[in-house]
């Protein structure tokens, strides 16, 4: 018996101590993004038209002396839509209350939120597409209205409360703009998706966060990562940090581009920006299922890695560079993609043996 409880033991402390591990990994991300996040649309490197057009909407709402009318941000992960609700209430110059849908169980918690807003403030809600249905219909009288809904007792004495709101704007983030119901995407006045970022605006964005932070980087360097980042800001940022480390301690310290490119095919990210699992997930459908297609529940128990992960994670580089196909029946990969990672194509093989 003392044998398992040591065990017992054993194991909990290890659990513990890599939840305390991963608590401080998060509060240092948290503490590195909120460092480096621009502030104005001055030093917001990227989505040119987007900024023109909430320049001028911003103005327009001050004139006016009004809020700003409700935003939806969409796209891939990594490329600013936080950042960007954050800059906005900067330039309108009020206060911006952030959550998560995820965070909004109970129809209390989205109540809560709603009643502590003041005249004028931001609402930012991230991955605003899993809200459950019950913190959606809250909030469509707050959005449309500014009014909150409540009911009070039970049966025939079950009473309903409109309780005014100030006005306020909301402004919601979601990888996945599909699965939106049709009556909240509606309430949204202004609606956007984010695109990646070119390898030019990349190198900007290196450039800003390496000199933020003191690191010495020269403009090939900073292109060098910028190819590797995916279209994805964070992604460039948190490469700029392991490259840095690589530098110091390999090198004189100054990222150049032989540095960048020796530290990234070490961190095994490829000239493309794919990493082990996207190489693993591709090489899976050419060696396993002939190029597919095929499931992608199948192909996320293969790897060994969550299907989310590989919807919101892997996904919207892989098919915006053409590696990776939806189709009807599944994932199926391009041509590209035996060419990038060194497999004949069947078209290839199917000519050699004609001959």
């Amino acid at each position: 018996m003392s044998i398992i409880a040591d065990d017992n033991n054993f194991k909990n402390k290890k659990i513990e101590h890599n939840q305390n591990i991963k608590a401080e990994t998060i509060e240092f991300d948290k503490n590195f993004e909120n460092c480096i996040r621009p502030k104005s649309f001055d030093t917001y490197i990227g989505q040119s038209a987007l900024k023109e057009t909430l320049k001028i909407t911003i103005e327009a709402a001050k004139k006016r002396e009004l809020p700003l009318d409700h935003l939806l941000f969409y796209g891939p992960p990594g490329l600013g839509k936080t950042t960007l609700a954050g800059v906005i209430a900067e330039q309108m110059g009020v206060d911006i209350k952030i959550t998560s849908a995820p965070a909004l169980e109970r129809p209390r918690d989205i109540i809560g939120i709603l009643m502590s807003l003041k005249g004028g403030e931001i609402l930012f809600i991230d991955e605003i597409h899993r809200l459950n249905k019950v913190a959606e219909e809250i909030l469509y009288p707050a959005m449309e209205d500014f009014f909150l809904d409540m009911t009070t007792g039970k049966s025939q004495t079950v009473k309903t409360m409109r309780i005014p709101l100030p006005k306020f704007t909301l402004i919601g983030a979601t990888t996945k703009a599909g699965e939106l119901s049709g009556p909240l995407r509606d309430r949204f006045g202004i609606i956007h998706r984010l695109e990646f970022y070119t390898e030019d605006e990349l190198a900007q964005v290196i450039t800003r966060t390496a000199g933020i932070l003191n690191i010495d980087i020269d403009s090939k360097g900073a292109h060098a990562i910028a190819r590797r980042s995916r279209g994805t800001p964070r992604i460039a940022n948190r490469l700029v940090k392991r490259v840095s480390d690589f530098a110091l301690v390999k090198h004189d310290g100054k990222i150049t581009e032989n540095v960048a490119n020796e530290s990234l095919d070490i961190l095994k990210i490829d000239e493309f920006g794919l990493d082990s699992t996207d190489r693993t997930l591709l090489k899976l459908i050419i060696d396993k299922y002939d190029g597919g297609p095929v499931g992608i529940e199948t192909i996320a128990a293969a790897i060994g890695e969550d299907v989310r992960t590989i919807e919101d994670v892997c996904e919207p580089f892989l098919l915006q560079a053409g590696l990776l196909q939806r189709t009807p029946r599944g994932r199926k990969v391009s041509p590209e993609t035996y060419r990038h990672l060194g497999y004949k194509s069947p078209q290839t093989i199917e000519q050699q043996n004609l001959f």
